[in-house]
Parts: C-alpha cells; structure tokens; sequence
C-alpha cells in the first residue's frame, strides 16, 4: 500500500465518521458519569475529540445530552475550533478551485 491510498477519499470519510461517533458518545458518557458523580473525561480530551474532525459530533452530544453547554472557557474553545474547520475548509475550497 502506498501512502497515498491513506488518504483516499474513502479513508479521510471513514476517519471522520469514526471521531464524530467518538466525539458524540464522549459526551453522553461524560454526563452519564456526572450525574453519577464518578471520574470524567476530561475536557481536553473532548475538545481533541473536536479538533481532530470530530466538532460536528461534539455539538450533536452537547444538545442532545445537554452537556457543557454554558461552562466558560468550553465553550468558547469549542467555538473556536469550529471557527478554525471552518476557515481551513473555506481555504482548501479556494485553493483546490
């Protein structure tokens, strides 16, 4: 295998599936455990969870489990990594056109 074939527009698809289920299930097992009182995942690890492809699933778990929606500074670096897909994707579009 190549290592072009890595990243075939399969795989890139495939990855991206994957860390939003990641992302999404994080955040209703993180309120499972607080309501629970038990140990958390972090939110270093959620936010990673979102920077790596996962955001839209990231957002996806925090309305439907209603979780980390008003906790400063969360919410803000959740936005911001949304903010920064974004323009990377706006900037790929330019570029590729």
């Amino acid at each position: 295998m190549k290592p072009a074939d890595l990243f075939s527009p399969a795989n890139i698809a495939t990855a991206l599936i994957a860390m939003n289920f990641l992302a999404f299930a994080a955040f209703g097992i993180d309120k499972a455990k607080a309501e629970r009182g038990a140990w958390r995942i972090s939110e270093a690890a959620l936010l990673n969870l979102a920077f790596f492809g996962g955001t839209p699933g990231a957002y996806a778990g925090r309305a439907l489990f209603r979780h980390k929606t008003r906790k400063q500074p969360f919410v803000s670096h959740l936005h911001t990594i949304a903010v920064l897909q974004l323009a990377a994707l706006v900037g790929l579009a330019v570029y590729l056109w």
